[in-house]
């Protein structure tokens, strides 16, 4: 027999009985789109971890008080362990340093024209732009005589200014931030959603001087800063910069041998590396969990092929008899699972990459599709075919002819 007939026999088979031939692949549609859809939603998820990150800034150090340091936490504001400085230090004595920008954060309220908004106020030098790669899109940054001064300016985010004007421009306009008054100066490019809960855009600078001494009040008495961004020339030297702004701020805190340091450090590269390996071994896993569908499907096509085998014994044995092989009816049968499976595989895979694109939509994350994800379904789905219906295949071939005939 012809393989172009053992194909068309075999899938008349399917053709013939469609409400089984549907349920049989429907493991294997499950199974395939489960797979895929947890693929795609973990790289989906990865991508934005990624970019949320790298949003805070490249290659960049962010040092912070330890506020856990002693036997008892004292709490976020009783530590203020950083001053001015040691900011000052970190740019004059660490090598490969490109910027270093002390800050200090308040949330305020805002009213310009009318209308108000709440939001964060980081009071920072120039090098704060550097530090966390922010671009000014409209007017200027305050210079160094303005920060230095703590004069009443002040740069806003695409947010702020859009709830405070809508589309009118803002440079040049009066705002008050509690009660005190600003000169809006210069308004930053947007930068989107960090993807963490916090809007990058939804924030505006002012001179850390002037921030320090009319609006976070006695938590920053004097030369006291929240935190140091250290940003470093490359990704290369990243962890020796870090271990040298730990060495200095130990040696400026007169920190001795064994003792606990008064402050952290966070490196963003390890940060993004951590996470994106947590985010990868999650997806493999649920990658797993749900292959285990794709077995429960395979499972299912061998109990249908044995059931179609004995439903068709004495097709088998006329087949035989009249010049068919062993391997056409093994072909015949191996074919009819592969069929199936392969059949289960291009649906689910369709209701996988639907499914992936509909919850990326939902949740706002960009819709990460693998290129293998196509190959990857149908080379399981073939896979699957192929290995269960192995031995229904292989007991139809070895059917006695004149036995099978003499079955009703």
């Amino acid at each position: 027999m012809r393989f172009v007939e053992l194909v068309r026999f075999a899938l008349g088979a399917i053709v013939a009985h469609p409400m089984r031939s549907a349920l049989t692949s429907l493991g294997v549609v499950i199974g395939v789109a489960a797979v895929v859809m947890m693929t795609a939603i973990g790289l989906g998820a990865q991508q934005r971890v990624t970019g949320a990150i790298s949003g805070l800034g490249s290659n960049l150090i962010i040092v912070m008080p330890n506020f856990q340091r002693g036997p008892v936490s004292q709490g976020a504001g009783s530590g203020m362990s950083l001053r001015d400085s040691d900011a000052e230090a970190i740019a004059r004595q660490v090598e490969d340093v490109a910027a270093v920008a002390p800050s200090v954060t308040s949330r305020a309220q805002m009213n310009a024209d009318g209308a108000n908004w709440n939001t964060r106020v980081e009071g920072v030098t120039p090098d704060y732009l550097i530090a966390r790669d922010l671009i000014v899109a409209q007017g200027r940054m305050f210079d160094a005589r303005e920060a230095r001064q703590g004069k009443k300016v002040i740069v806003v985010g695409p947010t702020v200014a859009r709830q405070l004007w809508g589309d009118a421009d803002p440079v040049g306009r009066r705002i008050r931030v509690r009660t005190v008054p600003f000169e809006v100066i210069g308004v930053l490019e947007s930068k989107g959603n960090a993807g963490l809960g916090q809007d990058q855009d939804d924030v505006a600078l002012a001179p850390l001087e002037a921030v320090r001494s009319r609006l976070v009040g006695r938590r920053f008495r004097g030369d006291t800063i929240q935190t140091i961004y250290v940003k470093s020339t490359d990704a290369d030297s990243l962890d020796r910069v870090q271990e040298d702004v730990i060495d200095l701020l130990r040696d400026q805190h007169r920190i001795r041998q064994g003792e606990e340091d008064d402050f952290q450090t966070q490196n963003m590269a390890s940060i993004l590396a951590t996470m994106q390996a947590a985010v990868a071994t999650f997806t493999v896993f649920l990658a797993a969990v749900a292959a285990v569908s794709l077995v429960v499907g395979g499972v299912g096509i061998m109990n249908i092929m044995l059931v179609s085998v004995t439903e068709r014994t004495r097709e088998i044995g006329l087949r035989m008899a009249v010049g068919a092989r062993r391997s056409d009816v093994l072909i015949q049968f191996a074919l009819e699972s592969v069929a199936l499976s392969m059949a289960g595989g291009l649906i689910g895979l369709a209701i996988g990459i639907g499914g992936a694109l509909g919850v990326a939509k939902l949740a706002g994350w960009p819709a990460a599709i693998p290129p293998w994800a196509a190959p990857l379904a149908l080379g399981f789905s073939m896979a699957v075919g192929l290995v269960f219906g192995a031995y229904p295949s292989w007991r139809a071939a070895r059917l006695d002819p004149i036995e099978a005939l003499r079955r009703e």
